[in-house]
């Protein structure tokens, strides 16, 4: 923790409602809690997101890949019939179940095709190690008029996207920069890093899938979502659009 730092206000988390907002730390993005439900910046920025492009969300048919128990992917479960959860459990078979939860590779899904009509994932193209295919999925998968919202870190002192590592066909990783991993919610060894994004993301998106990319950033003090990378990623598959 960051010794002898707190702050506390209160607002409107749009997972819960009202509510307060705390951390122990001045690293936002990691530590800025909604007190009621858990939530970080990320998973509010993605909720109001999804709230305002696709409000009858609850309604519609929504895959969500690699959610953590808490804040926004309770809210989605809790209150979306049409919720399906995914996890990558390496080994196993995939579309199989692993303790009641559908094991599926982002690259390379055993879903039919135009399947959802919402696709999230917070903090996991930046784990993939070729996002090329997964957006191609994630295209695939997605009803005409359907919407891909996600989260990763953009950073903002890059012009290019790097890669950090690559993956041959035998499972061999070969690492291209000092290795980094982020928190794993169904592994204690963590996720190794695969990728860096900078400003090119966007234009890196469109060329590998055909989608229309928006990318909304957010300072939003009294909805908590005030941190480093609180960026939301928009990818739309226009219905009028033709294969």
């Amino acid at each position: 923790m960051d010794e002898g730092f707190h702050v506390a206000w209160k607002g409107h988390c749009p997972i819960c409602g009202d509510t307060t907002f705390e951390s122990p730390h001045r690293w936002f993005r990691d530590y800025l809690r909604c007190v009621s439900c858990g939530s970080v910046p990320r998973e509010r920025a993605l909720t109001r997101v999804l709230k305002e492009i696709s409000p009858n969300w609850r309604e519609l048919t929504l895959h969500e890949s690699s959610p953590a128990d808490i804040g926004a992917s309770r809210l989605f479960a809790k209150e979306c019939p049409g919720y399906t959860a995914t996890q990558f459990f390496p080994g196993a078979e995939l579309g199989s179940l692993i303790n009641g939860v559908r094991c599926e590779n982002l690259e390379k899904q055993t879903f039919p095709d135009e399947t959802f009509d919402i696709v999230i994932t917070q903090d996991v193209m930046e784990h993939v190690f070729n996002p090329d295919l997964a957006y191609k999925e994630v295209w695939r998968t997605l009803k005409n008029g359907g919407a891909y919202i996600h989260t990763f870190p953009i950073h903002k002192n890059l012009i290019k996207s790097i890669r950090r590592a690559s993956i041959d066909d035998n499972g061999a990783i070969r690492h291209l920069v000092s290795p980094s991993f982020h928190l794993n919610p169904i592994s204690e060894h963590g996720s190794l890093v695969t990728w860096d994004y900078g400003y090119d993301i966007g234009d890196l998106i469109a060329s590998w899938a055909p989608f229309d990319v928006e990318i909304r950033r957010f300072n939003s003090h009294s909805e908590g979502i005030v941190a480093e990378f609180s960026e939301v990623i928009i990818c739309r598959k226009r219905s009028s659009f033709s294969k």
